[in-house]
């Protein structure tokens, strides 16, 4: 990339920061992160029951790639997810309280790649697009989850009915110890992917999208690896906030989640626009 180009990137992205709208987006955003946390972790154990895959694995991945106060304020989370709630009414209302955070997303999406023209084609059209990009990401979650705890087996039972030999197990089980934390990562960028694919109103090339992916998927992670260690060696919620330290200091961790996903729908945007001109 050239030097030229590199200060026209940032020059956009800076002139879209100016504008009133993008202020408050990561509040915006924190806030139905907050209330769709609870609804998504209900839906996803839900969905797990069918693959007989228990909600521990999910715990597990998350402890992954958060360390310290910052993974018992998120994993306490599951300790109020409630059993049981299978009906389809309850489906309905936990997928229409979860895909808040999508419908903020949305309308940031549509505003940034519309030039401020539009956040999209109306509220009820764009709410029930923003149930459907959480029905898919719920899914996408959980066939990372499945790989997971199946991949190794599927592989297995694929690789030695091919090859016919009995020491590829032995072959697989490195093989796998390997690629399986890899391959959930890979995953995961790919959801961040497709939330910026498919949130837009007007249709964007899925190249069009990658760099602000990329910028996401890696600001998401190193964000949280900080947030982690402020938690652990500055942070002292307790003192002013009381029994209320744990949802304050989880809002705070959504609020910089916010405004991570919020300038890579920028990063897009200037990518895309600065493309053009270089």
């Amino acid at each position: 990339m050239s030097k030229q180009r590199l200060a026209a990137l940032f020059a956009s992205g800076y002139k879209q920061l100016n504008d009133p709208y993008y202020q408050g987006f990561a509040a915006q955003v924190a806030f139905y992160l907050l209330l769709s946390v609870i609804p998504t972790i209900i839906l996803l154990s839900q969905i797990l029951g069918v693959f007989s895959i228990s909600i521990e694995i999910l715990k597990t991945w998350i402890a992954g790639y958060v360390t310290g106060e910052a993974a018992e304020m998120i994993l306490g989370l599951f300790d109020y997810v409630p059993s049981g709630a299978a009906s389809a009414a309850f489906v309905v209302v936990a997928l229409w309280s979860a895909s808040r955070a999508q419908f903020a997303m949305l309308r940031i999406t549509n505003y940034t790649f519309s030039a401020g023209s539009t956040t999209g084609m109306g509220y009820l059209r764009e709410r029930i697009r923003a149930v459907i990009t959480m029905v898919i990401t719920l899914f996408t979650v959980t066939f990372a989850l499945v790989v997971l705890v199946y991949g190794q087996a599927i592989l297995a039972v694929l690789l030695s009915t091919i090859l016919k030999n009995a020491q590829i197990l032995e072959y697989i089980n490195e093989f796998w110890n390997v690629i399986r934390w890899p391959s959930a990562t890979a995953m995961y960028f790919l959801m961040v992917s497709f939330n910026y694919y498919v949130l837009p109103t007007k249709r964007v090339r899925f190249r069009t999208i990658l760099p602000g992916s990329i910028v996401a998927s890696a600001g998401m992670l190193i964000m949280t690896g900080l947030f982690s260690l402020y938690l652990e060696s500055i942070a002292n919620y307790d003192i002013i906030y009381g029994s209320l330290a744990s949802i304050v200091a989880l809002l705070f961790w959504l609020y910089l989640i916010g405004w991570v996903l919020g300038l890579g729908i920028i990063f897009n945007k200037a990518w895309a626009d600065t493309k053009m001109n270089f």
